[in-house]
């Protein structure tokens, strides 16, 4: 997706360390679809949203979708399908 300079439909809370919020960053960015990307650990606050979502769990990569739902390590197709309903 071009950068239209809109709100990304989603967000990313990442660590610099996580491999699977790489991979997921990755393959995310070669299909084109834009995002925002938040490290729970760089941000305030940003750490007590994906533990909101994840049962009290810092569990990461958490996506959150402009509609306020959130999927944990998502696969590329499951991110792909929520972003098309919306």
């Amino acid at each position: 997706m071009a950068d239209s300079g809109a709100t990304p439909a989603v967000t990313m809370y990442t660590t610099t360390w996580c491999g699977y919020c790489k991979r997921l960053k990755r393959m995310m960015q070669d299909d084109g679809i834009d995002f925002a990307e938040v490290d729970i650990e760089q941000t305030p606050g940003t750490a007590e949203i994906v533990e909101k979502v994840n049962n009290g769990n810092q569990t990461v990569p958490t996506l959150v979708f402009s509609d306020g739902t959130a999927m944990t390590n998502p696969s590329l197709a499951k991110v792909k399908e929520k972003l098309a309903s919306l």
